[in-house]
């Protein structure tokens, strides 16, 4: 009995051993791949989920991850380029994709696309072109947004205005405004942001020119016009009252929390639509705000609105398992499972299966978010390229400081204003 129960011992031994040979064994196969993104605990948690519900699908990968918030996430990149050390998929923005596709940084992803490991089946290329850099793609959008005009239903309907047209023109702005100025005894739009350098970007694709040059040394256009127009057009609103000073727009800093809009104060207020969310909250329940395509000047060839990826996944050049790497991206992209949990933090999806599955499950104002992206896509125009360099000195020390307040203060006519901003703008420009 006691030799039995010696040779089960010496068995058991033997197959603990087998075990854990066969699991060091397992381990050392398991391929370890790199993963980088930047955002809120909000967006780490998220994504931290799905990065290991994919890993539980495939037993064979390991990755490694690691995060940041915006400003130190890029001096992070920036160093790791420099180093080779590059993580093999990371998380990627409009405004440097171009710049490092354009140095070797990052690698197309379009053979995955033709392979079919990136399934872009359900995406429109309306939704996609963000991540083209000279005919090929090098980012997979996580998410989209575009500019828009936030609707007071109930401040319209006490007014008895209808809502405009889709395809509204800044003319038709200045009747609404000044009619809702009229019945409401308010302001019909609130905040100073009818002269954001946002909008003017807008209103030059909508003429079908980009704001810039395409080698950055210029802008793009040469007929100032449409901007003089358009900040007469704002002085005309601010002396009749239909929409606030910039002294009147003092008394409503502090965040979306505190805009006019949300007071009762306005009938109307621009946001992106990536941004809402503060803005629907604070006002409650019982508001009813509804997300507007945002006007265009009279001669417009297309819509202002363009569809604006929130950022991308791109894998760089270095990647060692590009495959894996691809499959991750469209792990993000099109799993229903996995958009559960990331629930549109990064933007709307750009998936329409994924849209769809996410409806019944969002909120009202996600629900409306993506109602009118949809709407959007429709008639879109293409998005421009990123700005140049040199475009937030051009912006913080050229436009606001020079241009938009001495005009809107009455400082200096809006002919004088332009022709400042295009002087000075193409001193900054022409060093590009």
């Amino acid at each position: 009995m006691v030799r039995h129960n010696r040779k089960v011992l010496i068995l058991l031994s033997v197959v603990a051993l087998l075990l854990l040979v066969g699991g060091a064994a397992l381990a050392q196969d398991k391929q370890e791949m790199r993963l980088v993104w930047w955002g809120s605990q909000n967006r780490h948690d998220r994504t931290i989920a799905v990065v290991e519900m994919y890993e539980a699908a495939h037993p064979e990968v390991d990755i490694v991850y690691e995060f940041a918030n915006f400003n130190d996430y890029w001096t992070l990149m920036n160093t790791q380029a420099a180093g080779g050390e590059l993580a093999c998929v990371m998380q990627h923005d409009y405004a440097y994709l171009a710049e490092w596709a354009r140095n070797g940084l990052l690698m197309p992803l379009d053979p995955f696309v033709e392979s079919g490991v990136l399934d872009t089946s359900n995406l429109d290329e309306v939704y996609i072109q963000g991540g083209r850099v000279d005919g090929q793609l090098y980012g997979m959008s996580l998410g989209t947004n575009t500019q828009s005009m936030i609707l007071d239903l109930d401040a319209f309907e006490t007014a008895g205005v209808a809502l405009p047209a889709a395809d509204w023109t800044w003319d038709d702005f200045e009747a609404i405004a000044l009619e809702l100025h009229d019945k409401l005894g308010t302001w019909a739009y609130g905040s100073p942001t009818l002269g954001d350098d946002q909008i003017w970007t807008a209103m030059m694709v909508s003429l079908g020119t980009n704001p810039f040059a395409e080698d950055n040394t210029d802008f793009g256009y040469s007929d100032d016009q449409p901007i003089i127009d358009h900040f007469n057009r704002l002085l005309r609103l601010q002396e009749a009252g239909a929409i606030m000073t910039l002294e009147e727009a003092s008394q409503y800093s502090g965040g979306p929390e505190n805009s006019p809009i949300v007071a009762g104060a306005a009938a109307m207020q621009y946001q992106w639509s990536n941004q809402v969310v503060a803005i629907f909250a604070a006002a409650g329940a019982e508001r009813h705000f509804k997300l507007w395509t945002m006007p265009r000047p009279a001669d417009a060839v297309g819509a202002a609105n363009y569809l604006k990826p929130s950022q991308f996944f791109s894998i760089t050049a270095e990647c060692s398992m590009p495959e894996v790497a691809a499959d991750l991206i469209n792990f993000f992209t099109n799993s229903p499972e996995a958009n559960d949990i990331l629930a549109a933090e990064r933007g709307v999806p750009v998936s329409s299966a994924i849209r769809e599955h996410l409806l019944p499950s969002l909120d009202a104002v996600g629900s409306e978010t993506v109602s009118f992206l949809e709407m959007v896509a429709e008639d879109a125009s293409p998005i421009f390229p990123p700005n140049p360099p040199g475009y937030n000195d051009l912006r913080n020390n050229v436009w606001t400081p020079l241009f938009h307040d001495p005009v809107l203060y009455g400082q200096i006519p809006v002919e004088e204003g332009v022709a400042i901003f295009r002087s000075e703008g193409q001193a900054i420009l022409s060093s590009n």
